[in-house]
């Protein structure tokens, strides 16, 4: 275990977040807010730890897959946990466990909230709970591999540990500009919905808030009411830049290199846009409301089934009073969620397709024992590790969340809140159905299972196998071991030294 490469990793994580909550500082300046003094104290903390762990850049850079597990779960932690002290600092949320709820919420893009009146928060404290969608919407540690050329050829391990999907691939030869490809896209769609929305008559305040929110498909809402109260075109806007976000960002990049006919033929995108209009139009007729226009019947039922399979969380209407039917296809979207390579959240559809393809051959060989069988997915054959790898993921969730679920029930509330309570952070959708509705919030849950709802928004946002590995015992007794011969030697080079001297 290099320890030192993960070390210098967490200095430049803090470094990043120390630089990045420039924007609510910035915003309570204008908004003359004292709250900002709480945002400048950590920014100097965050500042002072970063320079203390990068001032000495490790003679071994070199990341391998369990440095890069282990780097990525302790750069979301740490990350969150400093996220989480303005909050407390500027007394908007004073509970610690709270505030490192609602933070791990943000930056997990998850949109479950502790607050009952998100309107009573500063503008500062607003914006930085806004702003953790969009750092975590792309993975703070592709920024980091954006910016800076970390660890050689190894970064690698660092991407595939954060970017969601059972396959994480080279867009060009170099990581490295991989990343800045992938956050170019990200700024440029960011930029084009803040304009639209400006366009639409919102404030930039708002406006900013929303377009944060959309791109990391997050949900964390700055009205008590989400988006009942915007006008259809806002809605219109913000279901489309849901539904895009959603999208797998090789297509943009296909797209951007002038590869249409490659673009269009991505097998996942498809599937994943027949899903929504499949859903809507269930939906729609399920909840055909005939006091209201088709138009207001259509937007609602699309509007909520983006927010759902791209995991954000917006909503305009309260649709834990629809019909179950509809209810129950909200739930069964939270579990399909957005494509792999998107900013969504969910089990992603090329998962689910791939599993699929999977089945219906191993249900085909009973039929026909002596043929040979492949798994196709985006034209290829789909190698046996990455169904491997797929099964194993879908175990190890099903694992996790009857775990949640158990804990969680000690709650002893009704069946429904639990289970979604639990679906929603762990799949980083944000409101569930009854007393975790959209009308409701999380604030009521004993500090037991806020913790245990951390762990799984960070589980689900990671794709759970770098959670897994800091509960692995054989890496800490393989750390322990690894201190223990580097103490060794230097003792005996200590030794060896004196031994001249005289």
């Amino acid at each position: 275990m290099n320890i030192k490469s993960v070390r210098y990793v967490l200095g430049w994580i803090l470094n990043i977040e120390a630089a990045l909550m420039g924007l609510p500082l910035v915003t309570a300046v204008i908004y003359r807010e004292k709250q900002g003094f709480a945002f400048l104290a950590v920014m100097a903390l965050c500042a002072l730890l970063g320079f203390l762990l990068t001032h000495k850049r490790p003679n071994n850079p070199n990341f391998y897959a369990r440095e890069g597990f282990v780097a990525t779960a302790l750069s979301w932690i740490v990350m969150s946990v400093f996220g989480a002290l303005p909050f407390v600092l500027s007394g908007d949320i004073p509970r610690f466990v709270d505030a490192l709820f609602e933070t791990v919420s943000g930056f997990t893009t998850t949109g479950a909230s502790i607050l009952s009146d998100v309107e009573a928060m500063s503008h500062c404290c607003m914006i930085w709970r806004c702003f953790t969608h969009w750092i975590g919407g792309m993975g703070v540690l592709v920024f980091l591999l954006a910016v800076l050329p970390m660890v050689g050829g190894s970064n690698m391990f660092l991407m595939k540990a954060e970017s969601p999907g059972p396959v994480v691939g080279k867009l060009v030869p170099k990581v490295r500009y991989t990343a800045q490809i992938l956050y170019l896209l990200y700024v440029v769609l960011t930029i084009v919905q803040f304009i639209l929305l400006l366009l639409g008559g919102m404030v930039p305040f708002e406006a900013l808030c929303t377009v944060f929110g959309t791109a990391g498909t997050g949900g964390f809402g700055f009205r008590n009411d989400s988006f009942t109260s915007f006008s259809p075109y806002i809605q219109w806007v913000v279901t489309i830049f849901m539904i895009l976000f959603g999208v797998n960002f090789n297509v943009y990049f296909l797209i951007f290199m002038k590869k249409i006919r490659d673009a269009l033929s991505c097998e996942e995108m498809r599937w994943y846009l027949i899903i929504i209009v499949a859903a809507t139009l269930l939906v729609f007729a399920n909840i055909y409301d005939a006091t209201l226009t088709a138009e207001h019947n259509l937007r609602n039922a699309a509007f909520q089934v983006a927010s759902i399979i791209t995991t954000t969380g917006f909503a305009t209407v309260d649709f834990d009073l629809w019909p179950s039917f509809s209810k129950g296809v909200l739930v069964l979207l939270m579990f399909i969620g957005a494509c792999a390579g998107s900013t969504g959240g969910g089990l992603k559809v090329s998962r689910w397709v791939m599993s699929a393809k999977a089945m219906g051959g191993y249900v085909g060989s009973f039929l026909h024992p002596r043929s040979v069988r492949r798994v196709r997915f985006e034209g290829k054959d789909v190698e046996e590790e990455t169904l491997y790898a797929i099964y194993v993921y879908f175990v190890g969730a099903f694992i996790i969340f009857c775990a949640s679920v158990l804990v969680v029930s000690l709650e002893n509330m009704d069946l429904v809140s639990t289970f979604t309570a639990v679906a929603t952070t762990f799949n980083n959708v944000g409101p569930g159905l009854a007393l975790v509705g959209p009308t409701c919030n999380f604030g009521f849950l004993s500090d037991l299972s806020k913790v245990v709802l951390i762990f799984d928004m960070l589980a689900g946002r990671l794709e759970i196998f770098p959670m897994l590995m800091l509960l692995y015992p054989p890496l800490w007794r393989e750390v322990y071991r690894s201190n223990r011969s580097r103490k060794r030697r230097g003792e005996a080079a200590d030794n060896g030294k004196r031994g001249a001297i005289k």
